[in-house]
């Protein structure tokens, strides 16, 4: 399954995604991974989340990306959900404001079939309005703020 935390900079959406990350690993059977662009929010997470600084990595394109998060699924077969901090700019889904919602609609399709094939849910901050994304996705916006 893939989430929706959508909204403007500076809107709330991390503060969203750590409050949920933190509520879930306490009835978590498995791990749970958060992806994020620094590693600021270090002690804003339970320690018992894995936090990963995706610029540490040379992730270059979306494909890129989406084989890093293979790779981190091919280490943990008990992970059960990863959260992506500002999405848009660790997964490398760029462009003007004009396309930026059919790159985004076509990344989270990837996103569901590595869900569905490996039963990891995946949470995404997004900084992008809700009248932004393509309709299609509407029923995968928990948070839009």
């Amino acid at each position: 399954m893939v989430q929706l935390i959508l909204g403007g900079k500076g809107k709330g959406k991390t503060t969203h995604l750590l409050a949920r990350a933190n509520q879930e690993i306490l009835k978590a059977n498995g791990s749970i991974v958060y992806l994020d662009k620094n590693s600021k929010h270090m002690y804003e997470l339970n320690n018992k989340i894995r936090l990963i600084n995706v610029t540490d990595y040379e992730i270059l394109d979306s494909s890129e990306f989406i084989g890093f998060i293979h790779g981190i699924i091919s280490q943990d077969h008990d992970l059960e959900q990863m959260y992506f901090d500002s999405f848009l700019t660790i997964g490398h889904v760029e462009g003007n404001a004009d396309d930026i919602g059919g790159k985004l609609e076509e990344m989270i399709a990837r996103l569901e079939r590595v869900s569905n094939r490996y039963g990891v849910d995946f949470i995404l901050s997004c900084a992008v309005d809700e009248k932004e994304v393509a309709a299609s996705l509407g029923s995968k916006i928990i948070v839009s703020l």
